[in-house]
């Protein structure tokens, strides 16, 4: 069996590491390369893959849109989030799926998190806010989508409200959502390598959750700002972790051995900061 995560870049991927582990530990003779596809090479990228036997495959930037002409079938989860970042290759064929927002709500719920009733504010409308937004239209929130520019915020929120989602939007300034949040998802790229969170927090609810995407650093300027409020802060790992396990489970149709594949993920993790 074959398997890739294709891209670009690809070379500082976690996904090798994480799938490999769970074939050693499931007895399974599959393999996982990282392959380097801009989108100009997308549809030989594919010929090549289906020629050479891969049995599914990754997307990750910036190719999870791009790719969605190419599929045979796309899932609900692919449909509603309008991206693709797990394909799967039956008798054939091409199956589009996406584990990105399921990823995200696995690993809220793996921690406690419950879901029903609860405010939730996302900061940033790009590929990561439009997947989680998705997801979370399905369950009984209320949702804030707040982006720098206003207009790209209220285009995700009228693409939850018609999913059947209950969502408005907004921009950064406006600060008045802070005392009543309770789960607070940041999707930016704001607070990568160490730098400044730009976005003030005091004032934020001390009983709410603060989720960063971001997982390289471990604690980000974002997540020690809604720590000093009281809050239960995490990073973006467990979002990869489960968004891996799920595409594994898709692929492979048998459940995945979890705490292997987060202790590999942890690992190459504590190796890439060296």
């Amino acid at each position: 069996m074959k398997y890739a995560i294709i891209g670009y870049p690809v070379e500082h991927s976690l996904s090798p590491k994480m799938h490999e582990a769970g074939f050693k530990a499931a007895g399974l003779p599959a393999t996982y390369d990282r392959i380097t596809v801009q989108p100009i090479q997308l549809a030989e990228s594919i010929g090549y893959l289906k020629n050479n036997h891969y049995d599914g495959w990754n997307v990750t930037y910036p190719l999870k849109e791009k790719i969605i002409p190419y599929m045979d079938v796309l899932t609900p989860e692919a449909q509603r989030i309008g991206a693709v970042n797990t394909v799967k290759v039956q008798n054939g064929r091409l199956y589009g799926h996406n584990t990105d927002g399921g990823g995200f709500i696995q690993a809220l719920l793996s921690k406690g998190f419950i879901f029903e009733g609860k405010e939730v504010v996302i900061l940033g409308a790009g590929g990561a806010a439009k997947a989680i937004a998705a997801a979370l239209a399905s369950l009984q929130v209320k949702m804030l989508i707040l982006n720098r520019s206003e207009e790209k915020a209220g285009t995700l929120a009228g693409q939850v409200n018609r999913l059947g989602g209950n969502a408005a939007s907004g921009n950064f300034a406006r600060g008045c959502w802070l005392e009543v949040v309770d789960l607070l998802i940041q999707t930016t790229s704001i607070g990568m390598k160490d730098e400044a969170y730009t976005i003030d927090l005091q004032g934020l609810n001390p009983s709410a959750w603060a989720v960063d995407l971001i997982y390289h650093p471990a604690v980000t300027d974002f997540m020690a700002q809604a720590a000093a409020c009281g809050c239960r802060s995490m990073n973006g790992l467990d979002m990869l972790l489960f968004q891996g396990i799920l595409a594994w489970e898709f692929w492979l149709e048998q459940k995945a051995p979890l705490d292997i594949m987060r202790k590999a993920l942890q690992e190459k993790l504590e190796g890439n900061k060296g």
